[in-house]
């Protein structure tokens, strides 16, 4: 095994900063990570960025460096892959600190799955099983934008990008030898993709539960209300929740009150109701007004449609057993409840890629089977 030391190299001048950046973009590839702080906020507060060269781990201090812009020509550098672990809060984080998102990236937690090790496994857990080591976790919940940071704090985020470029080394290598590199690739790009262009505010109504039992101006309220609050949280810096809930965004849909006092009923009040209850009381006016209703959302699925997904459900296991994957790496819970619910079914989004012949097509074929049986 490669020697690396993890004894934490601190960064915090412009100048240090873009010596590393010059020698790192001569490398094949670094680890990185990043560690913030968003428990009152709607964004990720960066508190610092850490990277490993496959020899030192450095702590990037952001907090403390004017001119980041080295850092952030290395993430866009194409010639130089990205090592990270579980990557999207963190690609979230360095697009909110310097406007970009790193690119390639290779995600060794997605690679293990792809490996067969299984879904989500944790990067203390990659380690343990393919290097044989043990990683503390005692700092998680660390405030990271302190300053000093404590002796604890700094090893904590080094051994982060400490072994990650083992773990590349490794994993690259089973991907190769199984043919599915360019799997982890398609995977990867659609992190990087949907980094760079959050939801729209307009489809948050979509996450809320139950909201497929609304319909109509109801619905059209719901949307409103949440594309109110997606918007507002961001402008405010706040999380959603902080500023309404999600319960009371349903509650407010289904009563469309038309006063204040409503909206208090509803559990909207105090400082908030203060702030912002003229603004939801317009925008419910407004959905009302309406003329554009949004499509009603899928129900649950009925019985006959369940015993059609339970049946795909084995298909399925017997496929991810065949390819000795993770059946939930093939395809997620809803994408195949849509399958099931659809008139005529067919492959989208991540179902037309790799997925396609290893998952979706067979999906596909055994749903028709199972319907052709039905009607006989």
């Amino acid at each position: 095994m490669v020697e690396i030391d993890t004894t934490p190299r601190w960064v915090d001048t412009s100048e240090q900063l873009a010596a590393l950046c010059s020698e790192w973009r001569q490398q094949r590839a670094v680890a990185l990570d990043t560690e913030f702080m968003r428990s009152r906020t709607f964004y990720p507060q960066p508190a610092l960025v850490q990277v490993g060269d496959g020899k030192h781990c450095y702590l990037i201090d952001n907090l403390a460096i004017e001119d980041l812009q080295p850092l952030r020509d290395l993430l866009l550098d194409t010639a130089v892959t990205k090592i990270m672990h579980s990557c999207s809060e963190d690609l979230e984080t360095l697009e909110r600190l310097l406007g970009a998102v790193p690119e390639p990236i290779f995600d060794t937690q997605i690679a293990a799955a792809l490996n067969g090790m299984g879904a989500g496994l944790g990067y203390a857990a990659t380690v343990r099983e393919l290097l044989s080591m043990e990683l503390p976790k005692s700092e998680t919940r660390s405030d990271w934008l302190q300053r000093p940071l404590s002796e604890a704090q700094k090893n904590y985020a080094a051994l982060d990008v400490a072994w990650l470029p083992l773990l590349y080394g490794v994993l690259l290598k089973r991907l190769q030898e199984c043919g599915r590199e360019e799997w982890l690739q398609e995977d990867c790009a659609a992190i990087v993709t949907a980094a760079r262009g959050p939801q729209v505010p307009e489809l948050y109504y979509q996450k809320v539960k139950g909201a497929w039992r609304l319909r109509g101006t109801q619905l059209a309220a719901l949307q409103d209300l949440c594309a109110w609050r997606e918007r507002e949280a961001r402008v405010l810096d706040i999380p959603r929740n902080h500023l309404l809930k999600e319960n009371i965004c349903m509650t407010l849909a289904q009563q469309l009150p038309r006063h204040k006092g409503g909206l208090s009923q509803a559990g909207f009040e105090g400082r908030a109701l203060r702030e912002h209850g003229d603004n939801l009381l317009q925008v419910i006016s407004r959905a009302v007004q309406r003329s554009d209703m949004p499509a009603r959302l899928p129900q649950p699925l009925n019985r006959q449609q369940g015993e059609v997904l339970k049946q795909l459900r084995q298909h399925l296991s017997a496929i991810a057993e065949r390819e000795g994957l993770p059946a939930e790496i093939l395809i997620r819970k809803k994408e195949l409840e849509a399958l099931v619910q659809a008139t005529s079914p067919k492959l989208q989004g991540r179902l037309c890629g790799w997925r396609a012949k290893v998952v979706g097509e067979p999906l596909l074929d055994a749903l028709r089977h199972l319907r052709n049986e039905e009607i006989k």
